[in-house]
Formats: structure tokens, C-alpha cells, sequence
């Protein structure tokens, strides 16, 4: 049994029903992409069922085809709309209490964290990536302090150049702030080097994210069971590395999609999970509030399906294709936004499958966990 599992970072269909307690009520990343970007061309996915995922989530009638995989929406049952959220609820653990968030760290333990780095930092406050480096790029490189930034998510950034922390020093920074985020159930601390001269600061592949340890999971279950687990992008990290069998870490979306081509020409010696995040859309567009990017990275991985599935599909006994929350675009502020997300399936043996709206993303740990033919007692049900 080989499955494939892809998560495209931030492809949310539409406001989940509790988004009004988010400030999110209205929003829809790919609907609105739709209305700002005309001539939106996404074949292969809509092929698969994504018009029909679309449908479900705003509860209208389904397109007047049938799509070649099976199809629904998923509602996020965790408090939270946040990477880690996302992506532990898929693995089969919903969070029962969310993820603390700050809007700037208190001042005792920004003092905690500089005794536990050894260094100073600049900034504490909530600010987009790349305007931080606007903001205190230059004096991070006249000072040599580290930028401490955070969001709307649970998360503790750690931005440096490259030429002033080397990077396995800002690594080691990010460590020592971990174990104290712990205790403050922050869920991600995140290496954010960056490179490149004052007024052109670019940030560079070598982003590395230190989440908390989870709870067993999906993917703990797999690998003591003998499954292999491949994670592509940024699922290793997340998971913390746990019940992580190999990794490869991606520098874009298309890194990631030519790992997935040249993993789906291994011959598997076992049985095997391939999950895969793609984060170009979150991270490039969606953040940035760029339809226009968002629109030619969401064809980019259209035109990719495209041939996957001409050249791949029966390599894989189940292809998954969801997300893990939503980034609209055209919403206001920079942040997330907590909507449904698509599921689409293939590998049934009827052509398609409606499988509804669904009130988990657990629900895709219970599928892959009965796929593989073992019990699964966790939060979830399989789809099938």
C-alpha cells in the first residue's frame, strides 16, 4: 500500500461555520481568487472534484459532471488556524485547548529567551516577514541583535542575516528558545534567515521550524507499525521529527512537486506514506495578500497534477489532496483565515465519491490508518 498525502499550504474553499469567532466570516481563499483573478484555469484540480469540494462547503448544488476522484469539505474541529493546528488535526489529534498567541511576548519572558540564547533581540511584535526586515533589518546588521517577531498564529520568529548569526548559530538560538516556548505553549519557533543588502533584504531557503513534541499521532502509529513515512517540505518539522521515517526539506512549491515525481519512481520495499506540504501559496501570496501570485502558483500546481496523473496516479494506491486552513487574499490584515478545505481522494473503486462535508480533518488519519489495515481508536472516521 503506497499513499500519497499533500497538504497545499493555506487552499482554503471557504468560511468554515465558526469563522465569525475568528473575525473570518465571508472569507473564501479560492473563491475570491476566482472573482479578483479572471481566467483562473485549474483543469486537472477541478477534473479531480474541486468545483464539487467548492459546492459542498457553501451548500450549493454540485456542478453537472462527475469528477474522476472523490470529493467533500472539511471543517477544522481544533480552536485554531494556525500550520500545527492544521496539520496534527490530519494526523489524527485535534487540539482540545489552542495554542497560546501573543501579540507581543511579556517583557519577563523576552527576558527569559535572552538568557536562554545568550543574545538581545530587537523588535517583539506582531509584524509581516518581509516588513520586518524593512523595519529593523538595518539596525539587526549594524547591532548583530536578532529580530524576535511574532503574528496572529502561535508563533515565536527569529529572523537574522545570514552573514552576521551564521545560520547553524541562529539554529541554536531558536533550540534554546524552544524548551521556554514549551512552557508557554507557544506551538512554533522559527529560524527566519535571511540575506542581501540594506533595502533589498531577501529571505533565503533555510527557514527551519522547531515545533513542540506532539501527541501520538497517525504518523507515530505508521512508523511503529513499519510504515514508512516520508515527509516533503516542512512535515518533518512540524511533527518535530516524530514518527518521521525520511525527510526531505523543500525550498518552493516546485521543489517539493519534483520530490514527489522522483519518490513516485522508487519502487517501495513496504508499505508507505508520503506526506507532502506545499507552502508557496501561504507563504508567498497568501501572507502577502497577492491573488495575482496566488492565482499563477495555484496553475502551477495545476499544471503539475496534470501530468502527475498522467504519468504517477497508479503508482499510488490512494492520492489526498486538502489543506490545513485558509489565507484569503484579498481579506484584510496578513494572517490566516479559518475556513473549510477541500478533500479529494482518488483511488476508490467507483469513479468518484461524494463524501460530503466533513466535521474533522481527522477524518483523513482514520482513512489512511484503516488503508493500511489497522484500527483506529483516535479522533476521526475513515471516509470509506
Amino acid at each position: 500500500m503506497r499513499i500519497l498525502l499533500i497538504v497545499l499550504d493555506s487552499v482554503g474553499i471557504g468560511h468554515a461555520p465558526d469563522a465569525d469567532e475568528f473575525g473570518d466570516d465571508g472569507a473564501n481563499t479560492v473563491g475570491h481568487i476566482r472573482d479578483k483573478v479572471k481566467g483562473l484555469k485549474l483543469p486537472a484540480l477541478e477534473r479531480c472534484g474541486l468545483l464539487h469540494c467548492e459546492a459542498i462547503a457553501a451548500a450549493r448544488p454540485l456542478p453537472d459532471f462527475e469528477p474522476e476522484w472523490s470529493f467533500g469539505a472539511m471543517s477544522e474541529q481544533s480552536i485554531g488556524k494556525d500550520t500545527t493546528t492544521g496539520h496534527w488535526e490530519i494526523a489524527g489529534t485535534p487540539l482540545t485547548e489552542p495554542f497560546s498567541v501573543f501579540p507581543k511576548f511579556p517583557d519577563a519572558l523576552v527576558e527569559q529567551l535572552e538568557a536562554a540564547a545568550d543574545c538581545q533581540f530587537l523588535g517583539n511584535y506582531a509584524q509581516s516577514g518581509t516588513v520586518i526586515l524593512e523595519e529593523l533589518g538595518e539596525e539587526h546588521v549594524a547591532t548583530g541583535h536578532p529580530i524576535l517577531y511574532t503574528s496572529a498564529d502561535s508563533v515565536l520568529q527569529i529572523a537574522a542575516h545570514e552573514d552576521v548569526v551564521p545560520l547553524e548559530r541562529l539554529y541554536d538560538i531558536c533550540r534554546s528558545c524552544r524548551a521556554i516556548a514549551d512552557t508557554e505553549k507557544i506551538g512554533r519557533v522559527i529560524a527566519r534567515p535571511f540575506s542581501g543588502e540594506v533595502g533589498n533584504f531577501m529571505r533565503t531557503k533555510n527557514r527551519h521550524d522547531f515545533s513542540m513534541i506532539p501527541p501520538p499521532n497517525l504518523l507515530t502509529l505508521l512508523t511503529e507499525q513499519n510504515v514508512e513515512v516520508v515527509s516533503i517540505g516542512k512535515i518533518a518539522d512540524i511533527f518535530a521529527n516524530q514518527g518521521i521515517s525520511r525527510a526531505y526539506p523543500t525550498g518552493s512549491n516546485r521543489d517539493g512537486m519534483s520530490q514527489i515525481d522522483s519518490l513516485s519512481k522508487e519502487k517501495a520495499s513496504g508499505d508507505q506514506l508520503i506526506f507532502a506540504n506545499l507552502v508557496d501559496f501561504d507563504m508567498l501570496y497568501g501572507h502577502r495578500r497577492d491573488p495575482a501570485g496566488y492565482a499563477r502558483c495555484l496553475e502551477e500546481f495545476d499544471q503539475w497534477l496534470a501530468s502527475f496523473i498522467a504519468n504517477s496516479e497508479t503508482k499510488f494506491d490512494h492520492t489526498i489532496i486538502t489543506a490545513d486552513h485558509g489565507n484569503d487574499p484579498t481579506w484584510s490584515g496578513t494572517d490566516h483565515t479559518r475556513e473549510k478545505v477541500p478533500l479529494l481522494i482518488s483511488g476508490f473503486d467507483e469513479a468518484s465519491k461524494n463524501l460530503g462535508g466533513r466535521n474533522t480533518f481527522a477524518d483523513i488519519a482514520a482513512t489512511v490508518a484503516k488503508s493500511f489495515g489497522f484500527t483506529w481508536d483516535s479522533a476521526g472516521t475513515p471516509v470509506y
